[in-house]
């Protein structure tokens, strides 16, 4: 759907609606495309769980090598 600015600023909520449920929305102006509505990817956070973060720590701990640490550098 192509839609020019100016008739954007009237129904910009229906649009936003439009795009984000997949709907190609471009904005025009002076008849050129301008810009583009694209709907937003959200992601969702995944926990981690106590028992990975501690086998993470162990494997990490067991790969470093001796000698001074940094803060001590």
């Amino acid at each position: 759907m192509k839609v020019s600015i100016a008739e954007a600023e009237n129904c910009l909520d229906d649009l936003a609606s439009r795009a984000a449920a997949g709907e190609e929305v471009i904005l025009t102006r002076n008849d050129e495309a301008v810009v583009r509505l694209l709907p937003i990817q959200i992601r969702k956070k995944r926990k981690i769980s106590k028992e990975f973060f501690k086998a993470l720590q162990a494997e990490v701990r067991a790969k470093a090598t001796p000698g001074p640490s940094a803060a001590r550098s």
